[in-house]
């Protein structure tokens, strides 16, 4: 596995590096203060190409290769993690969905306009009740003629003041879990639908988030994704997308969580001596820095299985996840610690980073689901494809 950058992905991080630097970064502590996502920035990111991702070009999308796509994911969220987050939505479920699953007429519709920026969409997959448990949604939908009806609640979606559309799943049947799920592309306008935002977060406060309610929303036959019973498909087809990038903000977070303690440390002066020179900030930079490297390698190398074709990559994906997740979280805790009380100030960036990566141990599935999937596969228990790269492999 060669994790060196091409030409092509070495000017794709510069340029992202450069923006991230001298657009978001002067921003990003007002607009997270003020919970609201810079559509301006968004704009200009649709303006580069950004909003594509891996989707194909003829759907709109910039093509991208995976490693490609992890680099640049990475680079944004250096400065802002959240509007990386914008930007991984049409590569991820989202897109993801439509790409693989939608007819022509719906990527024409919702794909080509979501890749390239000029609408956004979200997803709605949690409910109240069920969590990381998809195929024990409460959320029905009940045929009525031609049309489709669909009752229940989701939780936790997020971008529900821009989204023009969301991707959101029912039960035909509850009895027969996750094969009576259907998938729907809802338009933000159509009645019985209704959103409340929850305020005040303690992170990931730029992005809108809240609950989806869905009280009798009437939809006709075109705006199921896939056929009656490929909802949870639809669903688990960007797992690996959605965790990929997920990786790979939490790696941006915690490559910043180093950034600013290496720059506090050599200023702060401590008894005469500048703070990096203490064996116990040394520690902790090390901790750092071993961190970030290895979660890179392990969010890379998911890039770099993706790239080599298809195959069953969650494994790799949760173990990418759950330790780039944890990684961020200890590397905020250890920066803030470095900073002292500056760290509890938002003069400084590292109380925002501190607030972000808890939420990175909670989304995409808890850092807890994650950990007992890892053991289950080593132990078996799920069974896989070949996979070629992986350290093991389990045969259907």
């Amino acid at each position: 596995m060669d994790f060196a950058l091409n030409e092509e992905q070495r000017l794709l991080r510069d340029t992202m590096r450069r923006f991230a630097t001298e657009k978001v970064a002067p921003r990003v502590a007002e607009y997270d203060r003020e919970e609201r996502m810079p559509l301006d920035l968004l704009d200009e990111l649709a303006a580069m190409g950004m909003m594509g991702g891996v989707v194909p070009e003829c759907y709109g999308g910039a093509g991208l290769d995976y490693v490609s796509y992890a680099v640049m994911v990475e680079e944004l969220s250096r400065a802002c993690h959240m509007l990386a987050c914008l930007v991984s939505f049409p590569s991820g479920l989202v897109g993801s969905g439509i790409l693989n699953y939608g007819t022509d007429e719906q990527k024409e519709r919702y794909l080509k306009p979501l890749a390239q920026g000029r609408i956004h969409g979200a997803s709605g997959v949690t409910e109240p009740h069920s969590g990381s448990d998809v195929a024990a949604m409460e959320t029905t939908v009940k045929r009525e003629g031609d049309d489709y009806v669909i009752n229940g609640a989701k939780i936790w979606i997020s971008n529900l003041d821009i989204a023009s559309f969301f991707l959101t799943f029912a039960t035909l049947d509850r009895s027969l879990k996750s094969k009576g799920i259907c998938a729907f592309l809802i338009d933000k306008e159509t009645p019985g639908l209704s959103v409340r935002p929850f305020k005040n977060k303690m992170g990931f406060r730029p992005i809108c988030t809240g609950e989806l309610v869905l009280d009798n929303v009437r939809v006709s036959r075109s705006q199921i994704v896939g056929n009656e019973g490929d909802g949870f498909k639809v669903a688990m087809c960007a797992v690996e997308n959605g965790r990929l990038s997920v990786a790979a903000r939490a790696v941006g977070i915690a490559q910043a969580s180093l950034d600013a303690s290496l720059a506090y440390a050599r200023e702060r002066i401590i008894f005469g001596r500048p703070e990096g020179e203490f064996q116990i900030v040394q520690s902790k930079i090390t901790d750092m820095v071993v961190g970030v490297e290895t979660a890179r390698y392990l969010t890379r190398r998911l890039a770099w299985l993706k790239d080599q074709g298809a195959g069953d990559f969650r494994n790799e994906a949760s173990m990418a996840k759950m330790y780039a997740a944890d990684v961020a979280m200890r590397s905020a805790t250890d920066a803030v610690q470095i900073h002292g009380a500056y760290g509890i100030s938002d003069e400084f960036p590292v109380s925002r980073y501190f607030r972000d990566a808890k939420v990175f141990q909670i989304v995409e599935g808890s850092n807890d689901l994650h950990r007992a999937l890892i053991a289950e596969y080593a132990l078996g228990y799920r069974k896989r494809r070949n996979v070629q790269g992986a350290n093991y492999v389990l045969d259907e």
